[in-house]
């Protein structure tokens, strides 16, 4: 019965990483014209509209929070994070781009030490160790020419720690439900804001790519969800590698792109990190694992 929850979970996690690089690849179609701060805009509008439905069915009673601080941080990091991801989506090789994505979990054990005071075991020591050294490989051929995109992406990386971290915290007190609808809210007000000098009037086409990636980005995230109430996290977490490999493929059917050596071994140097992290006792609550599904 463990086994088969296992599978089951993966299976989860598989397909949300394809929804995920599914919304990649909608990513890269609409910003070829339109900017950055609409698609993070349309993609929280999208997924609020969606989760509605879930989020209101038992009414509107009972999302009442002692801790407004905590959710408007998750917000504002998640809705970060975001901005970094799609703008080095549209600016990389989407393997590349899918990839440095994963490299939040490289962030997370920093900050829930500078913050949670949580203390690194040899497990996580060696992870971090293995982890940026696989993105080090990733960066050096090519950071002259697209050094700052890379440097976003990076940071995305780190803002997706630190909402990682804030739901971690969020789950002493907050239900996965509650968490979800102020992400859901704050979201969607925090990336409203920027549309006072951005704003573009998108297209019938565009509408339809904006829909379908919003669409992507929330059924990936109820599977991942979904996933990793299945089989504990740090089993689950070297399947979030797919992303990678369904990257790869959708940049090598639609835009040619060839996946390089050096994005393979650092691909195989991060996902070595996460098999360390595995090996190690995981401190990670699996509720809060399972409210961590961001992007």
């Amino acid at each position: 019965m463990h086994d088969h929850r296992l599978y089951l979970g993966a299976l989860y996690i598989v397909g949300a990483e394809l929804m995920f690089a599914s919304m990649g690849a909608s990513i890269r179609f609409v910003s070829e014209d339109l900017n950055n701060p609409m698609v993070v805009f349309a993609r929280n509008l999208v997924g609020l509209l969606a989760l509605l439905p879930w989020l209101l069915r038992d009414g509107s009673a009972g999302f009442v929070t002692r801790v407004p601080h905590l959710h408007l941080l998750r917000g504002l990091a998640g809705v970060g994070a975001m901005y970094c991801f799609f703008y080095a989506i549209a600016h990389l090789p989407l393997a590349n781009a899918m990839l440095l994505k994963l490299s939040a979990p490289l962030f997370i054990p920093i900050v829930a030490l500078l913050w949670l005071k949580e203390r690194f075991t040899w497990h996580v020591i060696l992870a971090l160790l293995v982890g940026f050294s696989g993105v080090a490989v990733i960066l050096t051929p090519d950071f002259e020419n697209t050094s700052s995109v890379y440097l976003i992406a990076l940071a995305g990386g780190a803002l997706a720690a630190v909402a990682k971290v804030t739901v971690r915290r969020l789950s002493r007190s907050e239900s996965s439900k509650l968490t979800v609808f102020y992400f859901a809210c704050s979201g969607l007000l925090i990336s409203l804001l920027p549309l006072a000098w951005y704003w573009q009037t998108p297209t019938t086409a565009q509408i339809a790519w904006l829909v379908l990636l919003g669409l992507f980005a929330t059924a990936g995230q109820l599977l991942l969800t979904r996933g990793m109430a299945c089989a504990p996290a740090a089993r689950l977490g070297p399947f979030t590698f797919f992303s990678v490999i369904f990257g790869a493929v959708l940049g090598w059917l639609l835009w040619d792109e060839a996946l390089t050596l050096a994005t393979s071994a650092g691909a195989l140097l991060i996902l070595a990190s996460a098999f360390i992290t595995g090996r190690g006792r995981s401190r990670v609550p699996e509720k809060a694992a399972a409210q961590a599904a961001v992007p």
